[in-house]
């Protein structure tokens, strides 16, 4: 293979490849219809010439056909006048339209058959055309919705790696924090109140408890005196000493009552 052969190939396999890259369907679809409507009308200019030239040749026709009868009735009245040259003068003239009458309809009969022929060409042309006008519209509805599909996808595609999407990932992120914080920060409202419910519950006890021990400590008398550890037995009271006997032990009592507030305040 020669070198310009080689070249001519690439030449011409590049100019292939950029003319189809740059082929647009719906363009490509106009031009094609815009030049079978060209089509159309060259052919439908044919037509009317070949009719028109169809009417000329049947007038001749018409006229060479009533020129040769003319003649033949001339030759008969000739014979009826006695005049032979005269009829064979005009039988000769009769003969001359006659075989030209013959030419005119072998031309006749062609061009008539052109006309047919050029009316069915122009029939099925139409057809085309129309068809390719339904073709045409359906073509171009599916390659603009290729055309948006593809456009469709290729946004999609983008947005997978956006920053604007990256964005929406990052505020999702940050709102799952902020609701986990919101959590956390209730929780641990609710198990301080709990603690400080379980506080009170439990001073609440206390409480009953002092209570009690006040109850027992003031409502024993002096037999609880006797039962604790360290204290003399009671001597029978006489009058006069009954109130300097028990005042000290009150004192005591008192005391010790005032040690357990102590310790409860502290708790």
């Amino acid at each position: 293979m020669g070198l310009f052969d080689r070249v001519s190939r690439v030449v011409r396999s590049n100019l292939n490849a950029a003319v189809s890259s740059a082929e647009d369907p719906e363009k490509i679809l106009e031009q094609a219809l815009i030049d079978m409507q060209e089509d159309l009308i060259q052919l439908r200019q044919a037509v009317a010439s070949a009719i028109a030239s169809q009417k000329r040749v049947q007038q001749q026709y018409n006229q060479t056909q009533s020129e040769a009868n003319n003649w033949q009735q001339r030759a008969q009245l000739a014979l009826q006048k006695g005049d032979e040259n005269l009829a064979r003068e005009a039988l000769s003239r009769r003969k001359v339209q006659l075989e030209t009458a013959t030419a005119l309809k072998a031309q006749l009969d062609q061009q008539t058959t052109t006309v047919d022929t050029l009316k069915r060409n122009l029939i099925a042309l139409e057809g085309k055309i129309a068809e390719a006008k339904t073709k045409k519209d359906m073509l171009k509805a599916r390659a603009s919705a290729a055309k948006a599909n593809e456009q469709l996808q290729s946004t999609v595609n983008s947005m997978g790696t956006s920053s604007a999407m990256a964005a929406f990932e990052r505020m999702e992120e940050k709102v799952l924090q902020m609701e986990a914080r919101s959590q956390a920060v209730a929780e641990l409202a609710g198990a301080d109140l709990e603690s400080q419910f379980a506080a009170l519950e439990s001073g609440s006890d206390v409480d009953a408890e002092l209570e009690a021990m006040k109850q027992q400590l003031l409502g024993g008398g002096s037999a609880n005196q006797a039962q604790l550890p360290g204290t003399p037995a009671a001597q029978p009271a006489s009058s006069g000493t009954t109130s300097g006997t028990t005042a000290p032990k009150d004192a005591a009592v008192d005391a010790e009552l005032e040690a357990l507030k102590t310790q409860l305040d502290n708790l």
